[in-house]
């Protein structure tokens, strides 16, 4: 038996991986910033799928919105047949195109709640009775 067979060396496919992760890890952070700032929104990101949301779970990405935590995110994607550890890269296009239906019928709320705006009333009341005391 005088099979040989050449073995890459582990040093530098370790580091090519490191540095993949290292880019998608940093694209992602971009992408969420992104989200959350506005600038594009989780419907146009599901329909699209860039590279960096391949891999990404929906949650993740739901979550990146301003005001949507677990609990929204969960009785969010409860409304529908899908895990929150899906990729978004994994879906099929119906499930792109329902997820994104209802994303935009369900945009996130502009006006404050009514209890903070209580609660502003309340302590600006508070300080109008200290102000004038």
């Amino acid at each position: 038996m005088n099979a040989t067979a050449t073995i890459a060396p582990a040093g530098p496919q370790h580091m090519r991986a490191l540095e993949r992760a290292n880019k998608v890890r940093l694209a992602r952070a971009g992408l969420k910033r992104r989200v959350a700032g506005g600038e594009i929104g989780v419907a146009e990101v599901i329909l699209d799928c860039p590279w960096e949301a391949q891999s990404m779970a929906v949650a993740d990405l739901l979550m990146s919105q301003r005001r949507w935590g677990q609990t929204r995110c969960r009785k969010f994607l409860a409304q529908i047949p899908m895990s929150e550890q899906k990729t978004v890269g994994s879906m099929t296009e119906r499930q792109r195109r329902t997820l994104a239906a209802m994303l935009t019928a369900t945009s996130p709320v502009t006006m404050p709640s009514p209890w903070l705006t209580a609660r502003r009333m309340q302590s600006g009341a508070a300080m109008g009775s200290r102000m004038r005391a």
